[in-house]
């Protein structure tokens, strides 16, 4: 059957579906009203990255301290006190025997930005040893350094300055460098603190590798006259640089 509305039906009609809309849309804001809104998912803040420490650039007038034949309990411990007290930094050329002595001197060492180097396990001169008794006297000094540093030397300063061709030839087969000195204290000597003040200061140039002491005997002289020394080259302008080979 078809069915015809007139006019007035679908004015009714018309009104009717208004209305039902309306009652539809007036529910939905209630609802929107009443239910709480969710927090909004703020923004993750953009990392910035781990910082970087800058290193400090290396002085270009410079010299590098070196210290012989310890570490020693009487006499490392002062040169290092006094080392910091001027914030000078040098290299530490260690026999293998004294590191087993004081492994705690030669983690000092390190830890204080130091740098710790091989001078033989007993201070041995190098041109008179056969290619084994080489390579123990290196091996063995390198491992107790290793131990307590984490890293293996790669500098290595041959015991009296004692160097020849096959010195030269065994130790570069080790990886090592050899590393003598531009100027020697002459603290071995024993000269008198003022003598050992005025020598260094007498020869120091720019570049310059300079041989002190703080173990193999008395070196109450060396830790005197160190504080004369670095007062003197930092005045100077000198800086302080270490080998690491």
């Amino acid at each position: 059957m078809d069915v015809r509305l007139t006019r007035a039906g679908n004015r009714v009609v018309g009104l009717a579906i208004m209305m039902l809309v309306s009652a539809v849309i007036g529910t939905v804001v209630v609802a929107a009203a009443r239910s709480p809104a969710k927090p909004a998912t703020p923004t993750p803040a953009l990392s910035a990255g781990p910082a970087t420490t800058s290193k400090t650039p290396l002085p270009s007038k410079y010299v590098v301290l070196t210290f012989d034949d310890g570490p020693d309990v009487e006499y490392t411990p002062k040169v290092l006190d006094i080392l910091a007290k001027y914030d000078a930094k040098a290299t530490f050329f260690e026999i293998g025997q004294n590191v087993v002595k004081h492994p705690e001197l030669t983690k000092r060492i390190h830890a204080a930005g130091h740098s710790v180097q091989n001078h033989t396990w007993t201070h041995a001169d190098l041109r008179s040893l056969s290619a084994t008794a080489f390579r123990q006297q290196l091996a063995s000094t390198d491992e107790v350094i290793r131990a307590q540093t984490g890293s293996t030397p790669a500098c290595l300063r041959p015991p009296y300055g004692a160097v020849s061709a096959t010195v030269r030839q065994r130790a570069k087969a080790l990886g090592k460098d050899l590393v003598v000195w531009t100027v020697d204290s002459r603290d071995w000597k024993k000269p008198g603190t003022t003598a050992i003040v005025q020598h260094v200061l007498k020869n120091v140039r720019n570049g310059s590798v300079i041989l002190m002491h703080d173990g193999g005997g008395n070196r109450t002289q060396t830790v005197a006259a160190l504080p004369a020394i670095l007062q003197a080259l930092k005045a100077q302008g000198y800086g302080f640089r270490t080998l690491t080979c």
